[in-house]
């Protein structure tokens, strides 16, 4: 039932989005699905959860495979944009709670929650690859941090409405890579 939440949510909006769409999808009756999740926003909490649980895993597979930590920063980007699976895409679902946080203090403090914990998960990213060389250490991993997130979220923006090209966004990754470690 949760995959199938993530996948409709992720694809649509949480307004949008009815929990008998969920049950249909997931082969269930909508009471089943209440016997699970007390309401649509406990799912949707839920689906948030499972989205960043998906992204860590996607990220760590990128760390595993890229031996050179200098270059983790780059790597978990590429594997960020570069992902196809809706699920693991968490800005998707962000820009949609923003929508939700102004009137739902639950879903905003979950969103702020989970924010930071991506945070937490980049800027130790970037402190390690700082350790390694990877990337200049007068650089601040928690500023740097926000802005690889905003990176994400505007990629999200751009897939949602078609805002830039693929030149820009080779544009803004030069940018930073040529900013963060000189290359």
């Amino acid at each position: 039932m949760l995959d199938c939440a993530c996948g409709v949510f992720s694809s649509s909006s949480y307004r949008g989005t009815t929990t008998a769409e969920i049950a249909k999808k997931a082969g269930v009756t909508e009471p089943v699905l209440y016997r699970h999740f007390a309401s649509k926003r406990d799912l949707y909490l839920a689906v948030l959860e499972e989205s960043w649980r998906r992204l860590r895993g996607l990220w760590n597979g990128a760390l595993e495979d890229e031996p050179d930590p200098r270059l983790w920063v780059g790597a978990i980007g590429r594997a960020y944009f570069a992902a196809t699976d809706p699920k693991v895409l968490c800005a998707d679902l962000w820009i949609q709670a923003l929508t939700e946080a102004s009137d739902d203090p639950v879903i905003r403090r979950s969103l702020r929650k989970q924010m930071r914990e991506v945070h937490t998960y980049v800027s130790e990213v970037i402190e390690r690859s700082q350790a390694a060389g990877g990337v200049f250490p007068e650089r601040d991993p928690n500023a740097e941090a926000w802005i690889f997130i905003s990176i994400g979220l505007l990629g999200t923006v751009s897939r949602r409405v078609g805002s830039l090209e693929a030149d820009d966004y080779e544009a803004i990754f030069a940018s930073r890579r040529k900013w963060m470690a000189g290359l």
